[in-house]
């Protein structure tokens, strides 16, 4: 059998001949041939299966997000940097949280005018996406605020280790065109020493998870990147959806944290491999935060790529 085989198996379409036992432990392909062709039957079976389920009015398999495709826009401008763009303006009425120490982060979006922005619609199942994330990627955390009538966001916060922290909040306006990302920085005072960027690795142990991240990131350039699932030596065939999605990706570059946030293929399925699609904007180093739900909780893998 094939590691392209193998790969099949995982998904759940069966390979020529009859499988032998072990193969769906097969650990992932390691040639870049391999992982473009795997890649490649990946993607026409997510499409196949998305076409059959319309065309012959069998049960969806997608689980439909509000928004498709990478939050930065259509130019693939990065998201996240600025504190105002569109007429909107992300306004800190908490500027400074204690390292170590639960706390509540407390904000505004305020428009062209400076008045609170109250009405929001809702993206992959909240009106507010927040990351909070050290400025040395290390620390991270993807939380939904609680709006207040006046148009005050509050958010638990509580930041591991001193230093600047980023805060990127991703949200809809009713009545705008698009998705607006807006970022700001926020103190932690104590003594800071930076990590350097982790080293790139393809596979991550968390919370008992295997987690394989298959695909490299060329700037400019639309790239497919598949990540595996396993457990106790076997595939997860059986995420719960998490947002509106079966997993979600956010991509922050090194230096200055440009933000991109991308959902899995519009066909996905409840499989031990979630294939994502994404462009970044520039070469760098990036970390990527793949977020899942399995067994009623949600767990996140960190990987380290060169672009």
């Amino acid at each position: 059998m094939t590691t392209t085989q193998r790969r099949l198996v995982l998904l759940g379409a069966p390979p020529p001949g009859r499988p032998q036992q072990g193969d769906a432990q097969a650990p992932p392909p390691a040639g870049r041939a391999a992982r473009a062709v795997a890649a490649g039957l990946i993607l026409a079976l997510t499409l196949a299966v998305g076409f059959a389920a319309g065309r012959f009015g069998g049960p969806p398999t997608t689980v439909r997000s509000a928004t498709p495709g990478p939050v930065g826009h259509a130019d693939h401008e990065p998201a996240g940097l600025q504190l105002s763009r569109d007429g909107y303006t992300l306004a800190l009425d908490t500027t400074t949280l204690t390292a170590g120490r639960a706390g509540k982060l407390a904000f505004r979006i305020t428009d062209a005018a400076g008045l609170p922005v109250t009405a929001f619609q809702p993206v992959h199942e909240r009106l507010m996406h927040l990351v909070l994330v050290s400025r040395d990627l290390t620390d991270y955390q993807h939380v939904h605020p609680e709006l207040d009538a006046d148009g005050t966001w509050r958010a638990a916060a509580g930041p591991a280790g001193a230093g600047p922290l980023r805060a990127i909040a991703d949200f809809w306006p009713v009545g705008a065109a698009r998705q607006v990302t807006l970022g700001a920085d926020v103190a932690v005072p104590g003594r800071y020493a930076p990590r350097p960027p982790e080293q790139p690795q393809e596979t991550v142990v968390v919370d008992g998870y295997t987690v394989t991240l298959d695909g490299g990131l060329r700037p400019g350039e639309a790239n497919q990147v598949l990540v595996w699932l396993g457990r106790d030596g076997r595939p997860v065939n059986d995420l719960q959806p998490h947002l509106g999605a079966y997993g979600h990706l956010v991509a922050l570059r090194h230096g200055d944290l440009a933000y991109l946030h991308v959902h899995p293929a519009a066909a996905s399925r409840p499989s031990s491999v979630v294939a994502f699609g994404m462009q970044v904007p520039s070469a760098g180093t990036y970390r990527l935060f793949f977020e899942f739900r399995h067994l009623d909780e949600v767990h996140v893998a960190a990987f380290t790529v060169t672009a």
